[in-house]
C-alpha cells in the first residue's frame, strides 16, 4: 500500500515504541512522545502495538491513499477529515483508494498519531523505525516527511482480526464504536500531571517545594520532543553544590541552574546532571505530550504505590480494548 504526501505538514514524523537497549552506549531512545494513543492505534488495525506509525504534530499534513486500506487516528484531536467530511478518531476506518485525508486546527491535544495495517515499511536502525531528528537516524530516511514523498506499508497480519464495517461513506467505511480513551484528550485548559518525587526532592528549598505542587507552570515555546522547558516561580536548592551526572529517563523533571524545570521527553538524552525535583508517573506522559506550548500544568504528588496501580490500570485498559476488538 501507498501513500502519498501532498503536504508535509508542521513536523511529521515515523515513530513506533522506540530504540531500547543502547542508551549504555549513549544512543537515545526516541519513539512516540504519546506512546498509548500510538499503541492503541495500532491495535485497532491489527497491527503490533510496537508497529511504526505517523507522529504528526499540531498542523498535520495532507495525505493521498492510492491503494485502499486500513487506518485510524488517536491522540489529540487534529481536526481530521476525507474527502471534506469528518474522520472518525479512535476507531478502525476503511478508506478507498484515491481519497485525500487532512487534518485542520487543533480541537484539544496537539499530536495525533496515523496508523496503518502492516505498518509503515522503512528500514530499522538498532531495531526500531523511530526517527531521531538530530542524527538524522531512523524513520523516513532520518527526517520529518516532506512534500511528494511516498510512503510503503508492510503486509497486515490478520485480516481477519478486524471487526466489520457498518457505516459507509463515500470514501471511507468504519465501526458505530470506538475505543475508550483517557478524558485529558478531550481536555481544555490547565493539566494536571502526576508526578513522585525525585532524587533531588528533599534539596528544594520549602518555598520552592510549595510552589511546584500549588502553582501552575507554563510551557514554553522552546520545548520540543527532547524535553518541556516549563515557565513559573524559579524553584531553588537550599544548597548550591553540583551533582554528578546519572542517567534520565523519560518523564525526569530536572531543574537547571535558572530555576525553571524541564520535562525530559522522547528525545532526551541518556544523563544529566541537574537536580532532579521529581518523575512524572508513565501514565501522565501522555497529558505532557497532549499539551500545547503556551498552555499550563500542574503537578500532585502521588507515591510509588499509587503510580505502579495507575500503570496497572492503563495495561488493563489496553487489553480490554484488544479484548473488544479480536473477540466480537
Amino acid at each position: 500500500m501507498m501513500i502519498k504526501v501532498l503536504k508535509p505538514g508542521f513536523l511529521t514524523t515515523v515513530q513506533d515504541l522506540g530504540r531500547t537497549g543502547y542508551q549504555k552506549d549513549g544512543f537515545i531512545v526516541s519513539g512516540a512522545m504519546d506512546s498509548f494513543s500510538l499503541r492503541v492505534g495500532n491495535i485497532l488495525v491489527g497491527n503490533s502495538e510496537k508497529e511504526a506509525g505517523l507522529e504528526i504534530t499540531l498542523q498535520g499534513p495532507v495525505l493521498s491513499v492510492e491503494e485502499d486500506t486500513i487506518i485510524a487516528i488517536t491522540g489529540g484531536d487534529l481536526s481530521p477529515t476525507i474527502e471534506n467530511e469528518v474522520l472518525p478518531m479512535w476507531r478502525p476506518v476503511y478508506v478507498k483508494k484515491g481519497s485525500v485525508i487532512e487534518w485542520g486546527s487543533a480541537k484539544s491535544g496537539c499530536r495525533a498519531y496515523l496508523t496503518v495495517a502492516g505498518g509503515v515499511d522503512v528500514p530499522k536502525v538498532m531495531g526500531s523505525k523511530s526517527t531521531y531528528l538530530r542524527a538524522a537516524i531512523g524513520g523516513f530516511e532520518g527526517r520529518q516527511l516532506k512534500k511528494g514523498d511516498i510512503l510503503l506499508t508492510e503486509k497486515m497480519i490478520d485480516y481477519s482480526l478486524l471487526p466489520v464495517f457498518d457505516k459507509v461513506h463515500r470514501a471511507y467505511s468504519t465501526v458505530s464504536w470506538q475505543a475508550q480513551y483517557p478524558h485529558h484528550f478531550s481536555q481544555l485548559g490547565t493539566k494536571k500531571v502526576r508526578v513522585l518525587p525525585g532524587m533531588h526532592y528533599s534539596q528544594f528549598t520549602k518555598k520552592s517545594l510549595d510552589a511546584f505542587f500549588h502553582e501552575s507552570f507554563q510551557v514554553n515555546t522552546q520545548s520540543d520532543r527532547m524535553g518541556y522547558r516549563l515557565s513559573g516561580s524559579l524553584l531553588e536548592r537550599r544548597q548550591k553544590d553540583e551533582i554528578l551526572s546519572e542517567a534520565v529517563t523519560l518523564g525526569t523533571i530536572q531543574v537547571p541552574a535558572d530555576g525553571n524545570p524541564v520535562i525530559l521527553l522522547a528525545d532526551r538524552q541518556t544523563t544529566g546532571g541537574y537536580p532532579r525535583i521529581g518523575q512524572v508517573a508513565a501514565t501522565d506522559i501522555s497529558v505532557v505530550a497532549q499539551t500545547k506550548p503556551g498552555e499550563y500544568l500542574t503537578f500532585e504528588e502521588i507515591s510509588w504505590e499509587e503510580a505502579e496501580l495507575l500503570y496497572f490500570e492503563e495495561q488493563r485498559d489496553i487489553n480490554a480494548i484488544k479484548h473488544g476488538m479480536y473477540c466480537k
